[in-house]
């Protein structure tokens, strides 16, 4: 009872007590109290029994009759003292075994020798040795290592720690060969142990496996160098590329093209079916170009929609063409992606190495400069790079800088042309037509900036300021008595793909007071066509509050009954061009013709641009055509003039 109660330091016990004898006394007192030290008390005679105590767990005994000794107060100290401190050893080892078991490393230790005397958990994972199995074997057997760029067998650090008598830092240069044979790649670092007399007794090393930092650390290399979408080399890996390119070409004196692509009307697509259907297509695009080159060239994603590939050790501009049409045509085949079929076309410009540039950059910017202009000449076609290219990317880069700066200081007005109706010859509407008054170079017309604006996306903020402008003047005239005219307002594809198209329009509506009713959009047949489902969407939306929707231009793209009927047009304008062929010598004006039909079955109304001559009048108001306009009736107007071309509204 009183061993349980505890804060004793020392048990002396008789063998002989009236409740036990002998040696079970003890074995008793110790199976009650293992930790407490227990010393025996004896006779002369009876030091066998002492003996076989101490065996069993005693710290020592005494000789009865002798307690008057004054050694017998020290002794009992000392073994009080002395088991104070193997509880202290004992936890500090308890602690350091459990830590050890307990860390991400491996550890293993030698005496001097260089014989293991100890492995972790860790380390009997990593080497496959159990650590009954390893303690007394050599180091180098229990931790063969090899070193990873030569592949020959590397000396253990132990060996170097025990000879240099100093600390080897990390080394991450080696591959640890386990028991059965497999390799892991480690880092290790060793340290010497001593002894209390300062001379070397062993050593310890630590080492960890860097297979998955070593693994992160190419992903992370690769990551750096690819495009996260497609995989494909990405900037930096390109250029160093093409660095590659330009030495072994300047050494061997032979050359190679660089083709800039950037795919047609893909904002289009991000815009109207979402940036998932876009990276489809992206990648969809990757794996075709990955597909028409060789294993020695380089196909990158520069970003967005735009492919360079490095086509190597081409002499000639005829190999690059060949190229290049192979890209073109394998990029125009349909690209089904879920339940969207997709037809693209891309536009690509060409630099060779070294007419074009002896340096990476320069051949990048001069086949990034011959794109636009394929573009420029119409799209789903290439270009080589010319050096009069470079006047015209200059000039380009100025405009748009200036447009940027017009946008903001509002340097844009509008010219209206009015639209007659042909047989009365009554002005039922005008078309807003932009002009930019150019702080220097004066009144600029719509063909000098307009595709500078599209490439650069400055048509929307563009676009939006000519139907505010457009919506503010006609409510003004309609508040000035004028009689009620339609106004017509030219959206470009890449504005009516924009966010937020519809809501934007319908606001400017609301915010000028203008009547939707007498508001027409006109959209060419391109940009309906690039998403059927998505432009039929948008123009449901903008029908159903009012306004009106023109086709602008058509007979140039599509020209399809099937897409007339499933989009809620109300106007058709046939192309001046075909107009002012009625009359010549090859005009017979059969499409002109077609086109009226065509309206009249639909009852759309059919309005035939660019007229310029009585003949043609006469031609169309033969066959029925309703409106018309061009230069013949009237020219472009500033909103001052026509106001007094419409009140008193005079006959053309």
């Amino acid at each position: 009872m009183r061993l349980r109660q505890g804060d004793i330091d020392i048990v002396l016990v008789d063998f002989y007590l009236p409740d036990s004898q002998g040696i079970a006394t003890f074995q008793a007192l110790f199976q009650a109290a293992p930790i407490t030290p227990i010393l025996t008390l004896i006779h002369q005679d009876e030091e066998p029994l002492a003996v076989e105590s101490v065996q069993q767990g005693a710290q020592g005994f005494l000789t009865k009759g002798y307690f008057h000794n004054s050694l017998v107060p020290q002794a009992l100290r000392n073994i009080i003292h002395r088991k104070k401190v193997e509880e202290a050893l004992f936890t500090q080892k308890e602690q350091a075994r459990i830590t050890l078991e307990s860390i991400g490393d491996g550890v293993l230790s030698t005496d001097m020798a260089g014989n293991v005397t100890y492995l972790n958990k860790e380390a009997e994972r990593l080497t496959g040795w159990a650590r009954d199995d390893a303690v007394g074997r050599p180091v180098a057997e229990i931790l063969h290592l090899m070193d990873s760029v030569s592949l020959q067998p590397a000396r253990n650090p132990v060996e170097l720690v025990i000879q240099q008598k100093q600390t080897m830092a990390l080394y991450a240069n080696s591959v640890l060969i386990r028991k059965d044979g497999y390799q892991t790649p480690i880092e290790d670092s060793a340290a010497p142990i001593f002894n209390q007399s300062g001379s070397v007794a062993g050593a310890v090393l630590t080492f960890r496996d860097t297979s998955e930092m070593r693994a992160m650390a190419e992903k992370m290399a690769y990551q750096a160098q690819h495009d996260y979408l497609t995989g494909l080399p990405n900037r930096m890996l390109l250029n160093d590329r093409l660095l590659q390119a330009i030495s072994y070409g300047a050494r061997h004196r032979t050359g190679f093209a660089v083709l800039y692509l950037d795919l047609d009307n893909f904002k289009h697509i991000n815009d109207s079916l979402g940036h998932t259907v876009g990276d489809m297509l992206l990648k969809s695009v990757a794996e075709r170009l990955l597909q028409q080159v060789r294993h020695s060239d380089t196909v990158s994603r520069q970003g967005g929609d735009e492919f360079v590939v490095l086509v190597l050790e081409d002499e000639r501009a005829e190999d690059a063409i060949a190229a290049a049409e192979k890209i073109l045509h394998a990029l125009a085949e349909p690209h089904h992606l879920g339940p969207h079929e997709l037809h693209i076309t891309t536009s690509i410009g060409i630099s060779l190495y070294p007419v074009d540039g002896s340096d990476a950059d320069s051949l990048m910017k001069n086949a990034d400069i011959a794109m636009y202009h394929s573009k420029e000449k119409g799209r789903g076609n290439y270009q080589f790079f010319k050096e009069e290219m470079n006047v015209s990317a200059i000039r380009r880069q100025s405009v748009e800088a200036d447009l940027r700066r017009a946008i903001d200081r509002e340097e844009f007005s509008l010219h209206y042309q009015p639209k007659v109706n042909l047989q009365s010859g009554s002005v039922t509407g005008v078309e807003a037509l932009i002009r930019w008054n150019h702080p220097t170079q004066g009144l600029l017309l719509p063909d000098q900036f307009i595709p500078i604006a599209e490439a650069s996306g400055l048509i929307v903020p563009i676009g939006r300021i000519v139907l505010r402008k457009a919506c503010a003047e006609a409510k003004e005239w309609m508040d000035g008595a004028m009689n009620p005219i339609s106004v017509a307002v030219n959206v470009s594809p890449i504005e009516f793909r924009s966010k937020d198209f519809v809501e934007d329009l319908l606001g400017i509506v609301a915010e000028t007071g203008m009547n939707p009713e007498l508001l027409e959009i006109e959209l060419t047949e391109t940009a309906l066509m690039g998403n059927v489902e998505a432009s039929r969407q948008i123009l449901e939306s903008i029908k159903t509050a009012g306004v009106h929707i023109a086709v602008d231009d058509f007979g140039t793209g599509y020209s399809s009954l099937s897409y007339l009927s499933f989009f809620p047009v109300d106007i058709l304008k046939i192309d001046k061009s075909f107009v002012q062929e009625i009359g010549i010598e090859t005009g017979d004006g059969i499409i002109v013709n077609a086109v009226i039909s065509m309206g009249m079955s639909l009852k759309q109304t059919v309005v035939a641009e660019g007229i310029e001559t009585a003949g043609q009048l006469a031609f169309l108001n033969a066959n029925k055509c309703e409106e018309g306009q061009g230069n013949f009736f009237s020219f472009p107007l500033p909103p001052g003039e026509l106001r007094k071309f419409l009140s008193p509204q005079s006959s053309p």
